[in-house]
């Protein structure tokens, strides 16, 4: 009879260089080889460094780490970085990825008030990915709370499984935030998962992003199910390190994060011993 045996997938386990805010982009890359990351996923946002694709290639190779994936400037506080059209950013976010050799672009619905781009969002990011390799993977968001109201920031919607795109995102923290089943979504997503921003939250109003093990989302399980269903995209260690009271302190959370991911990817398979 067959004994079973720890089998490793091949989901590659990347650090986001915004874990390490509000230390640089070029930390982040030492700080991944150092732990022994698969890789990086690039947030573009306000640090210089992570606009620049020749700057970001010479870290890449001097630090001998990867960029897996370009997160595009979706945020508020990067509505300026790499023009203020948000078509602009997406196709400056690819041709990154692809001089990079990243597999991933990852994006955000729309801001509600971005009007134009929010009704053409859906039909511009198919346009977009039949025009390249690289997949554009739609991430899943979450309603803002203030007290006991509620506002709907986000078009078409937060939860992007009611569109119809190529490749989505889940993100655990903000499962967390929109208080919302983490499983189902994933199960909503299919075989179109094609990224994982791994965090944890414990449901608060505020995209908390702790360490993995630390809140109430499922991600041993979300990790497990990735392993056993052959899950061929990137796990991104996505965390708030900005409490950490020193460098050693935030490296410590990394490697704890790495620590907690590896392991829950690992699943026992029962196969033949040769």
């Amino acid at each position: 009879m067959a004994e079973p045996v720890v089998r490793i997938p091949d989901a590659k386990v990347a650090l986001s260089t915004a874990s390490v805010y509000p230390e640089s982009t070029a930390t982040a890359f030492e700080i991944a080889a150092r732990l022994g990351y698969d890789g990086v996923e690039v947030m573009v946002w306000t640090d210089p460094v992570s606009q620049d694709i020749e700057a970001l290639r010479r870290l890449s190779d001097y630090h001998r780490i990867p960029i897996l994936a370009v997160h595009a400037p979706c945020l508020l506080i990067t509505q300026r970085v790499w023009s203020t059209d948000p078509w602009t950013k997406l196709q400056r976010a690819r041709a990154a990825a692809e001089k990079l050799g990243a597999s991933t672009v990852v994006v955000h619905p729309p801001f509600r008030w971005q009007r134009q781009y929010a009704r053409d969002f859906v039909t511009g990011i198919w346009r977009m990915a039949d025009e390249t390799d690289v997949r554009f993977a739609v991430e899943n968001m979450y309603p803002w709370r203030y007290r006991d109201r509620e506002m709907l920031a986000y078009a078409p919607d937060w939860d992007v499984t009611k569109d119809d795109y190529r490749h989505f995102t889940i993100d655990l923290s903000h499962t967390a935030t929109a208080r919302t089943d983490a499983i189902d979504m994933i199960d909503r997503m299919g075989d179109r998962l094609g990224h994982v921003h791994l965090a944890d939250g414990r449901g608060s109003a505020k995209d908390e992003h702790l360490v993995p093990g630390r809140g109430t989302q499922p991600c041993a399980e979300v990790l497990e199910r990735l392993a056993l269903s052959g899950f061929d995209g990137h796990v991104v260690i996505e965390v708030n390190t900005r409490r950490a009271m020193s460098s050693a302190e935030r490296e410590a959370d990394l490697a704890e994060a790495l620590a907690f991911t590896r392991l829950h990817l690992a699943s026992a398979a029962r196969v033949p011993r040769r």
